[in-house]
């Protein structure tokens, strides 16, 4: 990183943000800074940073509506990912799994040195996506709860508990919802290994919610065939979803067990 440090705040109380100012702005002749966004929760995070480009956040863990490990997933998305340092004024346990990355955290009430050393410690330290994801991962296992979507210009975010199938067209990932689709820039890739134990793939180009599947049927298309591809039908959404020749003997044996 070079110039000024580029800074993402985000506290749900407004008094830690104005110290946090007030802290960046006494160690600007040692570590310059510019905070580009800050925000109360990591929703407004998300929504106040698109467009910008983020080198560090300081984030809260503790937070309504999405808190700092569930931000810090969705922060290790972005290309390139910000560093995270984490703020936390209890959570003991997060302390002891941050000393195992590269990530540093800050102990609230934040103090003047330690935020120096966690600022050059990130001067130093490139965007880490793999160790952030990880880390959070083994504070709340199971991955994302939401996903981002950018639609007009604004960010909207999708309950994966909602997300019925997930399917790939060209660059873009739908999420099919009981409702409506979202395009999401994600990998199905990704998506599989996050959530593999919510979603399987039955075929290339699709993941489906297993509580999702209300039963099948041979695929109406090949049923006159010696060897039929299956279908999946979806509890309280229209479509079917075929199943590839392929993973068939797989999916069918997932939802006998199931």
């Amino acid at each position: 990183m070079s110039g000024a440090l580029r800074l993402l705040i985000v506290d749900d109380e407004a008094p830690a943000r104005a110290r946090l100012r007030n802290l960046l702005d006494d160690l600007a002749p040692q570590v310059p800074t510019q905070v580009v966004a800050e925000a109360g929760d990591g929703i407004e995070a998300l929504q106040r940073i698109e467009g910008l480009t983020v080198d560090v956040a300081v984030v809260d863990i503790r937070m309504p509506r999405m808190d700092g490990i569930e931000l810090a997933r969705h922060l290790a998305k972005l290309a390139p990912p910000p560093v995270v340092i984490f703020a936390t004024a209890y959570d003991q346990y997060a302390v002891k799994a941050f000393e195992l990355s590269a990530i540093d955290y800050l102990l609230k009430p934040v103090k003047a040195t330690r935020l120096a050393e966690a600022l050059c410690k990130a001067v130093r330290t490139p965007p880490a996506a793999a160790a952030l994801t990880e880390v959070a991962e083994a504070i709340e296992p199971g991955g994302r709860r939401q996903l981002r979507c950018l639609e007009r210009g604004k960010v909207l975010l999708v309950p994966v508990a909602d997300v019925v199938y997930f399917k790939a067209e060209q660059k873009y990932v739908t999420a099919r919802t009981r409702e409506r689709e979202f395009l999401l820039e994600e990998s199905l890739a990704q998506l599989e290994t996050e959530f593999a134990q919510r979603f399987m793939r039955i075929h290339r180009n699709c993941l489906v919610a297993r509580d999702a599947v209300g039963g099948y049927e041979r695929d109406h298309e090949t049923a006159g065939e010696a060897d039929p591809r299956w279908a999946l039908i979806l509890t309280d959404v229209p479509e079917r979803l075929a199943v590839s020749r392929r993973l068939w003997p797989q999916v069918k044996a997932a939802l006998v067990q199931g």
